[in-house]
């Protein structure tokens, strides 16, 4: 590809730290913790050698459990300058999805905070691996997982026999000499798999997603270089690092451009709000319910938003109106809209922050430069015309590898022609802008009839009483599904069905005005902020079940 640059992770932030020492790389409002570039390479370099000296090769997995911690950080860089996989945990797993993690990826280090909401991550650890508090640090301690030798916890708790500390680990880095590190890095290659992502597993077993050096550090310049991220820019970060909008759209976006990471360590609209007006940050990236609840604070009023210019909306379909709040109240004049998934490194299509409004709030804009993609039936597999609808499918040198010890699933993903199949429905104008109509699998058939759920809920988005709205099939033995529309109204609001029924009469077909109508406080969401569907759907399919 013409643009791709060859640089693995660590030579990028060495080059950035020699361009721009004294330039802020890190600030974490919450840890107290400020450092720039210089500072923060050096802190990488040392967090790489502490895992070279309890045994990391090249190659061998590390899982990382944590929170946005400034560790979190240090290893994703200082584990790549190392050569090794950091295999990203949920925060929101419990021991099952853990133990399932750990033993399909095959790590041999798992690095974890105390817990996070209500689960402790100690205790859980504990008791997958029964043999941690005999067998001593370094050595395997469960014989489900034969392969996982060391476990480093990050916290304040006196006792973790077994673990080694964080801190522990940095120290043995500064006793081993540079010269160690340096050979390792010239072993490695821009195309080792350097990061595994698990896929969130709607359907089946989660699956790694293998993503190298290459992938991801190509497609954060281009994400950068279309939000125009410069080294005069601070971006604030409150998505999930353990998800590429964190660590590939934020992270080495921030890293690859010279700009200044704030970082929070779990969403907060109130701190995020804080963050923005005392950092004077220029950029904020985030799901589109991360900004309704900025939005949406009662103190959002005291703060000051002027700094901003750009940021992302992503991860799930961005609401004109939310959209449209977040140009003019956040002042972010030159937002963008961003389409991709974790197989995709994750980028695909972004709109430019030069697009009339209209096409930033009704697409997801055009290919990034060195991105190929295009609209096939998903029956045949044949190039539909432009405004048809069809599949998504995308081909680059930002598409993974493959999921790890999953060549099934690998070659359903990706075709003969190396055309990566997204699941997605969507269409494309003969300008090139793509839109998405929905997933494959989210489509609802009622007596026959396609029906998209994006395109209702964009409509109920209109309602004046709806802070947000996710569309369901649920099951009917008459009619094969029926519409579910799960509405969240705005704070003192109070709704009937029959009020709905009667806005959508008239304006949308009758086959696809919502049969069944649930207001809710909350939506089940995944830790990285997308709504779960198929919860939504277990939960009300019951109730309705005739």
């Amino acid at each position: 590809m013409s643009g791709f640059v060859k640089i693995t992770v660590g030579e990028l932030l060495k080059k950035t730290a020699n361009r721009l020492p004294g330039q802020e790389a890190l600030f974490f409002p919450e840890f107290g913790l400020r450092q720039n570039y210089a500072e923060f390479y050096r802190t990488c370099r040392n967090v790489a050698k502490g895992f070279m000296s309890i045994g990391v090769q090249r190659g061998d997995h590390v899982s990382v459990w944590t929170t946005n911690v400034p560790e979190w950080v240090y290893m994703q860089f200082g584990l790549a300058m190392a050569g090794a996989v950091l295999v990203t945990v949920n925060t929101n797993y419990k021991a099952h999805e853990l133990k399932y993690i750990l033993k399909q990826s095959d790590s041999t280090t798992l690095v974890l905070i105390e817990g996070y909401r209500d689960a402790n991550y100690f205790d859980i650890v504990n008791d997958i691996m029964p043999g941690l508090k005999t067998t001593g640090k370094g050595k395997p301690a469960s014989g489900e997982l034969p392969l996982l030798k060391n476990v480093v916890y990050i916290g304040s708790r006196n006792e973790i026999p077994g673990m080694f500390r964080f801190d522990e680990i940095v120290s043995m880095g500064e006793a081993l000499p540079d010269s160690a590190l340096d050979k390792r890095e010239k072993s490695l290659d821009v195309n080792d798999v350097i990061n595994m992502q698990y896929t969130s597993g709607t359907t089946g077993f989660p699956k790694g997603v293998m993503l190298t050096h290459y992938n991801i550090v190509n497609n954060a310049r281009m994400v950068g270089d279309v939000m125009g991220m410069t080294e005069k820019d601070k971006l604030l970060i409150h998505v999930p690092l353990f998800h590429c909008f964190g660590c590939v759209m934020s992270t080495m976006n921030s890293v690859y451009h010279g700009s200044s990471m704030v970082i929070i360590e779990s969403f907060d609209p109130l701190k995020a709000l804080k963050a923005v007006d005392s950092e004077k940050c220029t950029a904020i990236n985030g799901v589109p319910t991360m900004f309704i609840a900025m939005l949406g604070h009662a103190d959002f009023e005291k703060y000051d938003m002027s700094s901003l210019r750009t940021g992302i909306m992503a991860g799930a379909p961005c609401p004109v109106e939310a959209m449209n709040h977040v140009r003019t109240r956040m002042h972010c004049s030159e937002v963008v809209i961003a389409f991709g998934q974790t197989e995709s490194s994750p980028v695909m299509t972004m709109t430019r922050r030069d697009d009339p409004v209209d096409l930033r709030v009704s697409t997801v804009g055009r290919l990034l430069p060195d991105i190929e993609g295009k609209i096939v039936d998903p029956e045949t597999g044949e190039d539909v015309p432009a405004g048809v609808q069809g599949e998504i499918v995308t081909r680059s040198d930002c598409v993974m590898k493959g999921y790890y010890k999953m060549p099934e699933a690998t070659s359903a993903a990706i075709d003969r022609d190396s055309w990566l199949h997204t699941g997605d429905l969507g269409t494309v104008d003969g300008n090139g802008y793509f839109k998405v109509t929905g997933r494959i699998k989210d489509m609802i058939i009622r007596g026959g009839e396609n029906i998209y759920p994006r395109e209702i809920e964009e409509f109920l988005h209109r309602h004046p009483k709806v802070s947000d709205v996710y569309v369901v099939g649920i099951p009917d033995s008459k009619y094969g599904e029926q519409v579910l529309a799960a509405v969240q109204l705005k704070d003192g609001q109070a709704a009937t069905a029959e009020e709905f029924i009667e806005f959508c009469t008239g304006q949308i077909a009758r086959h696809k005005v919502p049969k069944y109508w649930e207001f809710v406080r909350d939506f089940p969401m995944t830790a990285s902020g997308k709504v779960q569907k198929f919860k939504l759907k277990e939960q009300f399919q019951q109730k309705y079940n005739h």
